[in-house]
C-alpha cells in the first residue's frame, strides 16, 4: 500500500517560492515512488491575491477566516494519512492547536519544515496588525512534537535541535531539469546587475544604491528589479519588470550579474540564499553578503563574490561590469555548483528520507 502524505501549507499551490521550490517540485518524484498525497492550503487564490495590496479588509478578515474553518473540517481526514507534512504553520496567527491535535490526538507523524527564522518576529508595513498575534514562539513547540524537522540550512537546524534532534538540513533545490535550464549567454550588451524579490525583502536593496549610484557616474549598465512592487530607488540605471511566473526564467535570463545584498542580523541569518541559488542555476554569477547561507552556496572569486564592505561591492561589479568572459567562467562554476549541491536530482533521496 502507498504511503499517504497530506502537506499542510499556507499558501495556494504554484504561488509562493517557499512552498514551489522546497516541496512542490518533489511532487512528481513522490508519485514516481508510489506516495499518494494532498494539499491543505489556508488560503484560498482569491485571499491569497488580494493580501499583501492596501485595503478590502473584508474579504482579507473573510478570507483568514475561511482558512481556519477549513483548517478544522481538515481534521476530520487526517485518519486517512501516515504523514503529515507542514510548512511554516498551520495557521498564520495564534497558537498550534491544529499541530497540537494532530500529534497529541492522531498521533500521525508531522514532518515540520520552514525556510526563514520565523520564530523571531519580523514586522513589516504588511504585516503590523497582525504581529501581535503570531505567535512566534509556537515553532519551538511544533520542532518539539514533529517527527522530522525539514530545515533550510545549518542556522535553522541549530535551531530546531534546541527542541527536536531529528532535524535535518533540506536546502531549498532548483529544477535544472524541467525550469532553470538555461544557461545565460554573457557576450549580451548593454551589462544588467539584476535583483528579484518580493516588497518585504527590497529594503536589502537601499544600501547598494550609494555603489551603483558611484558606477553610474563611470560605467553603462541597468539595474533590472524583478518584483511584485515597484522600487522607489534613486538610480539612473534602474528599470522595473513586474514578476510574472509564466515568464520567470525567460526574465532572469536578461540579467548578467545577479546581487543578493543582507544586513548581518539573526533574520538574515536565517535566509537560504534562495535569490543566488537562482541566479547560479542559469549560469549568472552572484554577488553576495556574507549573511546566512550566502557564503555556502558563492565561493568567492570562483563562481561569484562575497562582499562585506561597498568597496567590496564596487570592486565585485566593476570588475564583472567589465569582462563578459569573467562572467561567462563564473556562470559555468556557478551552474556546476548548483548541479552538485542544490539541485533537485541533487537533494532527492534526502527529501524522500523525511518520510523513512
Amino acid at each position: 500500500m502507498s504511503i499517504r502524505v497530506l502537506f499542510v501549507v499556507p499558501y495556494p499551490l504554484g504561488k509562493a517560492p517557499s512552498q514551489r521550490f522546497r516541496f512542490e517540485q518533489y511532487f512528481d518524484i513522490l508519485s514516481t515512488a508510489g506516495f499518494t498525497f494532498q494539499v491543505a492550503p489556508f488560503l484560498d487564490d482569491s485571499t491569497w491575491a488580494i493580501l499583501y495590496k492596501k485595503g478590502k479588509s473584508l474579504f482579507k478578515a473573510f478570507g483568514i477566516l475561511k482558512g481556519f474553518l477549513l483548517r478544522v473540517l481538515l481534521l476530520f481526514k487526517i485518519g486517512r494519512f501516515d504523514f503529515v507534512f507542514i510548512h511554516r504553520e498551520a495557521t498564520p496567527i495564534g497558537p498550534p492547536w491544529f499541530e497540537w491535535i494532530v500529534v497529541k490526538v492522531f498521533k500521525k507523524k508531522v514532518i515540520y519544515d520552514f525556510d526563514d527564522a520565523i520564530w523571531i518576529p519580523n514586522t513589516s508595513e504588511a504585516n503590523k496588525i497582525v504581529a501581535g498575534i503570531k505567535w512566534h514562539h509556537k515553532v519551538g513547540q511544533i520542532c518539539k512534537w514533529a517527527y522530522k524537522v525539514s530545515c533550510g540550512n545549518v542556522y535553522l537546524q541549530s535551531y530546531a535541535k534546541e527542541f527536536n534532534n531529528n532535524a535535518y538540513v533540506i536546502p531549498t533545490t532548483i529544477d535544472t531539469v524541467g525550469h532553470h535550464n538555461k544557461i545565460k549567454e554573457q557576450r549580451e550588451e548593454p551589462v544588467v546587475i539584476g535583483w528579484t524579490g518580493t516588497h518585504s525583502t527590497m529594503k536589502y536593496l537601499e544600501p547598494l544604491v550609494p555603489v551603483l549610484q558611484q558606477l553610474e557616474e563611470h560605467y553603462a549598465f541597468k539595474f533590472l528589479v524583478i518584483s511584485n512592487s515597484n522600487p522607489e530607488l534613486s538610480l539612473k540605471s534602474l528599470v522595473y519588470l513586474p514578476w510574472q511566473k509564466e515568464t520567470e526564467i525567460e526574465d532572469l535570463l536578461k540579467f548578467n550579474i545577479g546581487v543578493m545584498p543582507l544586513v548581518n542580523d539573526p533574520w538574515s541569518n536565517g535566509k537560504c540564499a534562495f535569490k543566488a541559488l537562482q541566479y547560479m542555476a542559469l549560469g549568472i554569477p552572484a554577488v553576495v553578503s556574507p549573511v546566512g547561507m550566502n557564503t555556502e552556496v558563492v565561493d568567492d572569486g570562483l563562481n561569484g563574490y562575497v562582499c562585506a564592505t561597498p568597496q567590496e561591492w564596487y570592486s565585485a561589479l566593476e570588475t564583472m561590469l567589465l569582462d563578459s568572459r569573467l562572467r561567462s567562467e563564473f556562470g559555468k562554476a556557478a551552474r556546476n555548483k548548483i548541479e552538485s549541491c542544490y539541485a533537485v536530482t541533487a537533494i532527492r533521496n534526502n527529501f524522500l528520507g523525511l518520510f523513512a
